[in-house]
């Protein structure tokens, strides 16, 4: 099992809306790095962060864990879609998407600001400058000390 941090925005979609939906495909990654990550390392059973950004309160909102191994983006034949793209072709897709299910809603969301003051995240993709990737693999101590501030407050 690995473990992962997904980004969103809440207003477009929430960790609250994936409590409602229970299960979500997790569409629009159009970004080649985090398409890589996606298609040839996130594997049903791992486990995943649900982050707010570009929000007011910007951090860690709940967790998921990922039902469905990648697969092609739909979306991206979709003229309708926003996420959608001209030159993916449905039989050699160049976008993929997870499927997430709802595990838990953080009884308080974990701010940026707390993760890039732990010394045990330094290293961590997501508090360093300038990453802007919607996918990021968390260590699997970088997830226990995360989820010892979740747990101890």
């Amino acid at each position: 099992m690995a473990y992962w941090l997904f980004k969103t925005e809440p207003d477009d979609y929430s960790i609250d809306t994936l409590l409602l939906e229970k299960v979500s495909c997790w569409e629009g990654v159009r970004n080649y790095q985090a398409r890589n990550m996606m298609r040839d390392n996130v594997k049903q059973g791992d486990l995943v962060f649900i982050y707010h950004s570009s929000c007011k309160h910007v951090g860690i909102a709940g967790i998921a864990k990922v039902v469905r191994e990648a697969y092609p983006d739909h979306f991206a034949f979709d003229p309708e879609s926003h996420y959608y793209d001209p030159k993916s072709d449905p039989d050699n897709p160049t976008w993929v998407m997870v499927d997430v299910e709802f595990v838990r809603k953080l009884d308080n969301l974990i701010p940026l600001s707390v993760l890039k003051s732990m010394p045990e995240l330094a290293d961590m993709p997501l508090v360093k400058r300038g990453n802007r990737l919607s996918i990021i693999p968390v260590s699997e101590q970088e997830w226990q000390a995360i989820m010892c501030i979740h747990y101890n407050g």
